[in-house]
């Protein structure tokens, strides 16, 4: 099924070389990284993780919420879902890709990732996430690409397949799980340590994972002669709806205890991200402005007459990822770190060759999924065909 890969308009061809550019741009940043050490990034004594541990802790949600397809259609059947499952199976293995490589590129010295597999501790978190991560990749290379390929063939996937399935999906659970115990689980982070973590990380997933889903599929159908359906879509949108309440909901449980119990060490991440702390607030327009778009993601999501005009549905669905995207990625990381365990505030903000980097992880995601995409979609044209 590669060669439909090959073949494509030259708006197709030149996307893809528009990405091997950024990619290209970005890599000669790495490369430079690679040389002098971490020290052009924004990162310091004081916050040890920055923009890339950021986006990779956003986009392990992207991939697990893939799950909120996966699931209706084989667990209860909703066949529906059949058209738009390899969407979020697919989806998933470019998320998982740009995770893997955001770890990478924060490692400094990427050789440094072997040392985990040659010398594994099992009491690390980080083992686990490894572990958990590249076997949420595999599971949906081999069920993605054998399930699609059985359809090209109008054959019944493999009985090997299913257990697979079924598999992947507390598998999908778990890569959020063990990301958020990556962060609940160290001491002296506040703002971290709170058992409540992983079900907002969870919930976050599961808006933002099918909100993307939804604007792909949006993009599809304008671009391509293949219809993902409408009620496919707007069952999604209801699931977008659900995650992103319980989302908000968690995120004001977690201020009405530490506001409530007024314990100094937890208010002083929420006030730094919301009205600053000691003159610093780097995060505030940015956290004010994620708590805007999820409420008008909201609005417009649970209101059935907005949800089902497919154009507002698209900026609700752009509203709700691009405000968990600032609330879990940069949000989280800085509220964690600032101010410090001795209370100095001490801003951390990205540089140019960090975001430069980061772009092109993004890049190499976007043409993972980009080639993907393409084989998909021109095998469900070929079958209707």
């Amino acid at each position: 099924m590669l060669e439909l890969a090959l073949k494509g308009d030259k708006k197709y061809w030149g996307w893809i070389v528009a990405l091997l550019g950024v990619i290209g741009i970005g890599f000669a940043c790495y490369l430079w990284q690679l040389k002098f050490g971490l020290g052009i990034t924004g990162m310091s004594r004081d916050v040890t993780w920055g923009f890339y541990i950021a986006n990779f802790t956003f986009l392990v949600g992207v991939a697990a919420g893939g799950v909120m397809v996966v699931l209706p259609y084989y667990l209860h059947n909703y066949k529906a879902f059949g058209k738009v499952t390899i969407l979020g199976e697919f989806l998933a293995i470019g998320s998982v890709a740009m995770c893997i490589l955001f770890v990478l590129v924060d490692l400094g010295q990427p050789m440094r990732v072997f040392n985990m597999f040659l010398h594994p501790s099992l009491n690390s978190v980080l083992f686990w996430d490894t572990v958990v991560l590249s076997g949420y990749f595999l599971l949906n290379v081999v069920i993605g690409w054998t399930v699609l390929e059985a359809e090209r063939n109008a054959a019944p996937p493999p009985k090997w397949v299913k257990p697979l399935i079924y598999l992947s999906i507390p598998w999908a659970i778990s890569i959020h799980t063990v990301t958020a115990y990556l962060y609940c689980g160290l001491p002296g982070k506040g703002f971290w340590m709170t058992a409540i973590l992983a079900p907002r990380f969870l919930s976050s997933a599961f808006a933002a994972g099918p909100a993307l889903v939804i604007l792909l599929c949006l993009f599809i159908r304008k671009a391509t002669h293949f219809d993902p359906g409408k009620e496919q879509i707007q069952s999604l949108a209801k699931i977008v709806a659900y995650a992103i309440c319980i989302n908000v909901f968690f995120f004001l449980c977690e201020v009405f205890v530490v506001f409530y119990s007024n314990i100094p060490e937890h208010m002083d991440h929420i006030k730094y991200l919301f009205v600053g702390l000691h003159g610093h607030g780097a995060y505030v327009p940015w956290m004010w402005a994620s708590m805007i778009l999820m409420v008008v993601g909201i609005i417009l999501l649970v209101n059935p007459i907005t949800r089902r005009n497919e154009g507002v549905l698209a900026v609700a669905c752009a509203a709700v990822f691009v405000g968990t995207w600032i609330d879990k990625g940069m949000g989280m990381i800085s509220g964690g770190f600032v101010p410090n365990s001795l209370h100095y505030v001490n801003e951390y903000i990205p540089s140019v060759p960090e975001v430069v980097i980061a772009i092109a992880v993004y890049s190499i995601g976007a043409l993972i999924i980009t080639v993907l995409y393409k084989i998909a979609v021109s095998v469900k044209i070929e079958v209707s065909g």
